[in-house]
């Protein structure tokens, strides 16, 4: 029976009950557009003055603003009306931040310690700001400005203690490609490679990884994001080892703003192997490997679910001590895509909402439909898997198909047909991930044919979670 999708919807439909109801909360909570320029309009529409109710006094209004964890501090200034405001603004936070008004003045991004200075005018009526950098302004880092004394003025305190403006609409992003556009653009370019190769003999593994935020990716003829990458790809390159090896990792940060890495695979004290690094700063990142499985690696920067949507994402395969040899080895990566605007990064608001627009294996929807993986009648075939996330669940399926192998997070579940202890002639139908879980399967088949898996929390895979495995004599 085929399952082949006829087009993407809306991955919503995934959320029931109490997850429904969660995400609608935090929709509510957290709608606000990702960029600044679309929050430049708001101006004073926050108070009922205009500037010919309210007389210039002649005086001004120093403040100092700061930044703590993801919010400005203070974050509710408190100005004489008719008074000029003049701001000094200090980034006392571990990573790149900056401070936009609605009347458009902007401190520009700065980095850690750095120091602005910002002239926001005569304040006639409230006002805010904000930080414009991806994701910040939805995690809170608004600043409210209240014109003491101007009708309607600091009466309205209360709605700008805090949190997301909602003065502005819900950016509701850029068009989603249908999956006939995804797959006819997916045939033009290189799929991502799925295979990957054994691990070495070497027991001190070097990698350097990249970071940059400006790549942009082609979705369709039409529809294309910016992404966020560790050496230009997303998901970053698949690394694999055994246990007992060390891995010496090189992170250059070339992008323009904070950029962190987070390996799953060891268990070391985040404190400066985690930490955040300014664009044209250098971090080494040691561990030694002391677990099996595919660990996840990923920027850790706040917002971190805005980082690794963006693509900030990849996995490490570390063998177990009693891994068998197969024909081939399959790496799939899953990862969600919220679009934003043509061109642009991930909205913000639907990621909080936990409503992605597409899925995929390896960075792109329906890439291994255009370009399918290829094995023979009998050969043995494992597929190393892992959900990314951020935010949505994984079941990995192949039609046709039977895992008579399946090993979880950390240890067997089923061996050749029978759990650790006996051997019972069983099967597993789907391996299911929640964000950040993975393992690995095995199987061969039968007969030849065209086989396809997919996500099999259905919307999702017909989001672009899909992908085919042609078998021949």
């Amino acid at each position: 029976m085929s399952e082949e999708n006829t087009g993407p919807s809306r991955a919503a439909m995934v959320f029931t009950g109490l997850g429904a109801v969660v995400a609608l909360v935090l929709a509510s909570v957290l709608a606000g557009g990702s960029n600044a320029t679309q929050n430049s309009a708001v101006g004073n529409t926050s108070g009922v003055a205009s500037s010919t109710q309210v007389k210039e006094t002649g005086e001004t209004t120093h403040v100092e603003i700061g930044v703590q964890g993801m919010s400005f501090t203070p974050s509710v200034v408190h100005v004489p009306a008719g008074n000029r405001l003049h701001i000094t603004f200090t980034n006392t936070a571990e990573q790149r931040h900056d401070l936009v008004l609605a009347s458009g003045q902007t401190t520009g991004s700065l980095a850690p310690g750095a120091s602005a200075e910002l002239d926001a005018g005569v304040i006639t009526a409230n006002t805010e700001g904000w930080c414009s950098l991806p994701g910040h302004r939805e995690m809170g880092m608004t600043l409210s400005i209240l014109a003491d004394g101007a009708p309607g003025g600091s009466a309205s305190a209360g709605s700008h203690s805090g949190g997301a403006s909602h003065n502005h609409e819900v950016a509701t992003g850029t068009g989603i490609p249908t999956a006939d556009q995804l797959r006819a653009y997916a045939a033009k370019v290189d799929p991502y490679p799925a295979e990957v190769a054994p691990a070495s003999e070497e027991k001190d593994h070097y990698y350097t990884l990249v970071a940059r935020d400006d790549i942009v990716q082609n979705l369709s003829e039409d529809v294309s994001r910016t992404v966020w990458t560790f050496n230009g790809n997303t998901p970053a390159p698949t690394l694999r080892g055994k246990i007992g090896d060390t891995f010496h990792i090189t992170l250059k940060n070339e992008g323009t703003m904070g950029h962190s890495l987070d390996f799953h695979a060891g268990d070391i004290a985040p404190d400066e192997a985690m930490k955040t690094i300014d664009p044209g700063q250098t971090l080494e990142y040691t561990f030694t490997a002391k677990a099996a499985g595919i660990w996840m690696y990923h920027c850790s920067t706040h917002p971190m679910s805005m980082h690794i949507a963006n693509g900030m994402t990849g996995a490490v395969i570390i063998d177990p001590s009693d891994l068998r040899p197969v024909d081939h080895e399959y790496a799939m990566v899953a990862t969600e895509l919220y679009l934003g605007d043509n061109g642009g990064t991930a909205n913000a608001t639907k990621i909080a909402s936990m409503m992605p627009d597409l899925q995929a294996f390896n960075g792109r929807p329906f890439q291994y439909d255009a370009h399918p993986l290829k094995v023979k009648v009998g050969e043995r075939v494992r597929f190393w898997l892992m959900d990314s996330g951020p935010n949505t669940a994984m079941s990995f399926h192949i039609v046709g198909g039977q895992f008579d192998t399946v090993w979880d997070e950390g240890g067997y579940t089923l061996i050749d047909g029978g759990n650790a202890i006996s051997r019972g002639g069983g099967g597993s139908q789907t391996f299911p991930m929640l964000p950040a879980q993975g393992g690995f399967v095995e199987l061969s088949f039968k007969e030849p044919g065209t086989y396809t898996f997919v996500n099999h929390v259905m919307s999702l895979s017909e989001a672009g979670a899909h992908g085919k495995i042609e078998v021949t004599n």
